[in-house]
């Protein structure tokens, strides 16, 4: 019989009442805390406990939750009694799709977001921030001579158009150049950086990449596309040292311990990064816990090591195998069925993105995940992505038989109905971007998919009524890893112009703070262990200001996360960071004072902030 535990709330609920009894047992010789929670709000994530007034914790793990008068009866000499002063304590957020390392690259590049990460809605700015960065981090364009930036995004600047190698000869004509787009898909280099990669005229099309050219002739006009970017953007990477590897994914873990996060993922990891996150987690730098997936395309020895494991070590092990199909619907290269809405210029009528592989090639792919037993994580944006890893997957369950396996579908964001069906009878999960409904809503409906395919943007509602657990990601740096402004987009769908897209895919607050927590961990076969507030699971929690599940939908983007707590030991608190980046960088106004960059400063000592907040 079929494994439906990937996909039924219902058997996982099932697992869990089973767990929760047995993890009582285990608890009853525990005659004192180290440590009891009361005082607050108390979001437990387990429907046969859903709240609580006290919670304990000893040698790392919850030993107690319930009634304050009970749980008290743990208290010694020797407890911390934590008053949460009427604050929500909830599981640890666990993401179930970001990029833990790349976040820190963001970290030290010019801040391109637009509004309201960034200050950048037009070209102008665009130029501006990125003169301003390389004036203030002459350290780096001095070490590494490259001038960087990222998340410029072409669907919010007003000129609607990427910018191009000419705009940026305006930054430099002596350094390179180069800005990342907002999708992580995308780069423009300015003609400096173009030599120095060696694309040019002759330069033909990587499989899985273009390179875009002025109108007409073969000249590039320095917009790079998928693979026809990766290459050169790696150039750049490897001319970073160990040291300043180390210094990025340490400022990536530390923003995102900041956001409340007690498991990060990095997605996409490369045998480099997966070097540099071993050897980080072994000198003792980690701790929060670190899933990797390293590029089954590029690196299939990596995941072989033997750090491909269930458990951690020192907060970090390799999950699986990530394989990327195709790419970006905001920047319109995810691979369709149908045509864009509005192709971008230069292209067919019938233009439809792109794939990344053929056919046999994602097959073969898919065939060696199931064959060595790696879970799959596989980004597929456009439905015609969707339509390959189905038909991949199906070939290697005839094959190798059915097996829980978790494979998921990242993104899946133009899923169709029919393909959410298939997800449910493969026994894939849906690890779904409903954050485009806020940042690229009103983009996807007026010109990238149009009003029908727009509405349906990573269609929980579908997935809800099928009976299906789904995750629900941020993918940073594609966006800050905000946990509540994941779930505010899952709970609203609003967009940027406060238009309700797809109101039939909304979820209920529980179903989403589900979706980043207990149904992340079960995502990353550690249910057991994370993601709810029970007996003989790990102490992973995160104190806010506001709970999610109480408060007016529309304010659940501005709750706070004011502590980080790791089993038991608290790694993150709010007015801590506040006094550390006000003393750094000489800043008086408090949430001004936090930045990407302010993460970087105690590891690198090379960045100058930049200054905008999260």
């Amino acid at each position: 019989m079929k494994q439906q535990m990937s996909t039924r709330p219902s058997a996982i609920l099932l697992a869990i009442a089973v767990g929760f009894a047995q993890s009582l047992a285990l608890a009853a010789p525990v005659t004192a805390a180290d440590a009891i929670y009361t005082g607050g709000h108390i979001v437990t994530v387990n429907e046969l406990q859903p709240q609580a007034e006290a919670i304990a914790v000893k040698g790392g793990r919850i030993v107690a939750v319930g009634y304050r008068d009970e749980v008290m009866k743990l208290k010694s000499a020797k407890t911390r009694v934590v008053d949460l002063g009427g604050r929500t304590l909830a599981p640890g957020f666990i993401d179930p799709h970001g990029h833990v390392f790349n976040t820190g690259i963001q970290a030290i590049s010019a801040n391109l977001l637009p509004r309201p990460d960034g200050g950048v809605n037009d070209i102008a700015e665009m130029l501006a921030a990125l003169k301003a960065w390389s004036g203030q981090n002459q350290k780096i364009t001095g070490k590494y001579g490259w001038i960087v930036g990222f998340g410029y995004d072409d669907a919010q600047l007003k000129e609607q158009r990427h910018p191009t190698r000419d705009d940026l000869d305006e930054v430099s004509s002596e350094l390179p150049v180069v800005i990342v787009h907002q999708s992580g898909h995308l780069g423009v280099m300015n003609s400096k950086a173009l030599e120095l990669v060696g694309i040019n005229a002759n330069s033909k099309d990587p499989q899985g990449g273009l390179i875009r050219r002025k109108g007409g002739r073969q000249e590039p006009n320095g917009v790079l596309e998928e693979a026809a970017f990766f290459g050169p953007i790696f150039t750049l990477l490897s001319k970073l040292g160990p040291d300043a590897n180390k210094a990025l994914f340490q400022a990536g873990v530390d923003l995102y311990k900041s956001f409340g996060y007690t498991t990060a993922q990095e997605g996409r990891a490369s045998a480099g990064s997966v070097s540099t996150m071993s050897a980080v987690a072994k000198s003792g730098g980690l701790d929060i816990d670190v899933v990797a997936y390293p590029d089954i395309a590029v690196d299939p020895g990596v995941i072989k090591s033997p750090l491909w494991s269930r458990s951690y070590a020192q907060h970090f092990r390799i999950g699986g195998a990530k394989i990327t199909l195709d790419g970006s619907p905001q920047g319109k290269t995810a691979w369709l069925t149908k045509p864009y809405f509005k192709v971008p210029v230069g292209q067919a009528p019938d233009y439809r993105g792109y794939a990344q592989f053929k056919d046999d090639q994602t097959n073969g792919f898919v065939d060696l995940a199931f064959k060595n037993g790696w879970q799959l994580l596989a980004h597929v944006n456009g439905d015609a992505a969707v339509d390959q890893l189905i038909t991949a997957v199906r070939l290697a369950e005839k094959k190798y038989g059915m097996a829980d396996r978790r494979t998921v579908a990242i993104h899946a964001q133009t899923a169709r109905l029919d393909q959410v069906e298939a997800f449910k009878e493969l026994g894939i999960i849906p690890s779904f971007f409903p954050m485009h409904t806020f940042y690229w809503g009103d983009w996807h409906r007026d010109s990238v998919l149009g009003f029908e395919r727009a509405v349906n943007i990573s269609p929980t509602g579908w997935a809800i009524e099928r009976g299906m657990i789904f995750t629900s990601h941020h993918d940073a740096p594609v966006a800050m890893p905000d946990p509540m402004r994941v779930l505010s987009a899952t709970v609203t769908r609003m967009t940027r112009s406060g238009q309700v897209l797809g109101p039939e895919h909304r979820t209920p607050p529980l179903v989403a703070l589900k979706a980043h927590t207990l149904w992340s961990a079960y995502q990353h076969f550690e249910e057991k262990l994370k993601g709810s507030l029970e007996v003989g699971k790990l102490a992973d929690f995160v104190v806010l200001d506001g709970n999610p599940l109480t408060v007016d939908p529309m304010k659940i983007a501005e709750i706070k996360v004011v502590e980080t707590i790791k089993e038991g030991k608290t790694v993150y608190r709010r007015d801590s960071a506040k006094k550390q980046a006000a003393t750094q960088s000489g800043c008086t106004q408090s949430d001004a004072c936090f930045s990407l960059a302010s993460h970087v400063l105690a590891h690198a000592g090379v960045i100058h902030m930049h200054g905008n907040g999260h």
